[in-house]
């Protein structure tokens, strides 16, 4: 009898785990058709479709639970950060275009980061000045550096669906890599803060929180670069493609995932490994396998990002009814409004506060003999448009700092996740509504892609002239190096992107693999 019991008890818990996810598989699969359906219409994405479903399943399941809940499942961030987010990123890496990312690297890399630099700065000093006026109080110093951070990281799915890679390369390339970039810097600025210790805030905190990123950033981005080289090495090395294409995909997606874990092990960001590790698997890994491995490669790495993003907004959609946070937080209507409203006039700052000067430093360090490098004022519009979204990370982020396993535990805790999930939703649905007329206006499309500006390319002799060389007098060698030097400070960023593909093609990819640049490439 005691044995029928405990079999009865153990099926019972076996369907309260099965019996919600078994519902949010079909809502997953019921949100793929409806997308399916939408696909033309470029008014609305694969985001916006989901957050709207997700509210529309929140609503019938808290009618059916009588006001008790809105979730099918419950949300863990650690799950977000352990299983949903590395298929995110490691596809963004895996997809990116890296002729055109290394291209504008530098300009990518003053957006992706010194611009969160900036906007967190102002973010968090105008959360801390505001929030008061609203009767709002009783964050810590940790918690306003963290809303900084947490409102920093950008979602540009909505810009980049109305973009076209073919007809403005630059502005895709800028608005595509700084939004990778740009999440995985929050992540990292965001574990730097909350190591930070509050209680001792002088004037060498600023410095003690600018080294802790910078090691964690470097550190992070040569894991994720050490994991894309190995795997290319075992790969051109073994040939795993003469018995089964099955294990070189196999060990793409596992290396992949251990420099993520192990980035974790180690405390360093486990987004910027596993993005750094997804462009150079492209980059030279992806070249070793065999022609079937490549086509599977970027069809599942696609779908394991397309299901996880589709996932996490699902959720936000079913979140934004849950009544206990509503009814935990103690502010009034107007007062959450003012709350709101601040946190999206400081992001609207805070993006605009780097996007236009950062854009202006940017034309001035690359100037090439063509206009394909210039970031134009209308270009400037759309950048910063771009990024006034808010996504997945900011809502993992806000979940991490103020909810423990996905449940605040303070009215004060429940305001910042319910002003997190109003932020995603409206700045989501709202200014996604928006982007296309905006780019359409800003952005007219031609057919005519013969104006089209491209980048300038590189001298093929050019390419073949090695950086120095032993078998040259001293005095070329130093001629050379004063031609090289004298086009350094000209045009800097235009010829450090020289040197690299000069290098590239000289000693990485005899060793790795790729084809050489002279030769069609991603």
């Amino acid at each position: 009898m005691e044995r029928i019991l405990e079999i009865a008890r153990n099926l019972g818990e076996k369907h309260e785990q099965v019996v919600p996810i078994t519902l949010f598989v079909a809502v997953l699969c019921f949100c793929l058709v409806i997308g399916h359906l939408l696909e033309e219409n470029r008014w609305v994405n694969e985001s916006i479709t989901a957050l709207i479903i997700g509210c529309v399943i929140g609503t019938i399941v808290l009618l059916i639970s009588k006001g008790k809940s809105s979730h099918i499942l419950r949300f863990d961030e650690e799950l977000f950060f352990i299983y949903l987010l590395p298929p995110i990123i490691f596809n963004a890496g895996f997809q990116v275009k890296k002729k055109q990312f290394f291209h504008n690297f530098f300009t990518i890399m003053l957006f992706g980061v010194i611009g969160v630099l900036i906007s967190s700065s102002i973010i968090t000093t105008g959360s801390w000045l505001l929030f008061p006026k609203f009767n709002f109080v009783g964050l810590t110093p940790r918690d306003y550096l963290g809303i900084g951070t947490i409102f920093s990281s950008t979602d540009t799915v909505c810009t980049l669906q109305v973009l076209h890679q073919e007809e403005t390369p630059l502005l895709y390339s800028l608005v595509f890599g700084e939004g990778v970039v740009n999440d995985a810097t929050s992540v990292v600025l965001f574990n730097a803060v909350q190591k930070l210790d509050v209680n001792k805030v002088n004037g060498r905190t600023a410095v003690h929180v600018l080294l802790s990123f910078l090691y964690l950033f470097s550190a992070s981005t040569a894991l994720g670069i050490a994991a894309g080289l190995l795997t290319a090495y075992v790969l051109r090395g073994l040939y795993f493609g003469r018995h089964s294409s099955v294990r070189e995909i196999a060990l793409m997606v596992l290396m992949a995932y251990l420099s993520y874990m192990l980035a974790e092990l180690f405390e360093l960001s486990g987004i910027l490994t596993v993005f750094f590790s997804g462009i150079f698997m492209s980059h030279y890994a992806w070249h070793n396998v065999t022609d079937s491995s490549r086509i599977t490669t970027r069809h599942v790495f696609a779908m394991m990002s397309f299901i996880a993003e589709t996932f996490i907004f699902l959720y936000v959609g079913m979140d934004a009814l849950d009544i206990e946070k509503w009814r935990m937080s103690k502010l009034s209507i107007w007062d959450s409004i003012g709350v709101y409203s601040s946190v999206m006039f400081l992001i609207m700052l805070g993006r605009a506060a780097f996007v236009f000067p950062l854009s202006a430093l940017s034309n001035c360090l690359n100037r090439t003999s063509t206009r394909s490098s210039t970031i134009t004022f209308k270009h400037q519009i759309v950048i910063w448009w771009a990024g006034l979204m808010r996504g997945a990370v900011s809502i993992a982020l806000a979940f991490k700092q103020f909810t423990h396993y996905g449940v605040p535990l303070d009215p004060v805790n429940a305001t910042m996740v319910t002003t997190t999930v109003i932020v995603v939703l409206f700045s989501t649905i709202v200014f996604g509504f928006l982007t296309k007329p905006l780019v359409s206006y800003l952005l007219p499309h031609h057919h005519n892609t013969s104006n089209i500006d491209r980048e300038p390319s590189i001298a093929k002799e050019n390419m073949t002239l090695p950086l120095l060389s032993f078998e040259e007098s001293a005095a070329e060698n130093l001629l050379r190096a004063k031609d090289s030097l004298s086009m350094l400070m000209e045009r800097p960023v235009y010829t450090i992107h020289s040197f690299w593909r000069r290098f590239d093609d000289a000693y990485m990819r005899p060793i790795f693999g790729g084809p050489q640049s002279d030769q069609p490439s991603q």
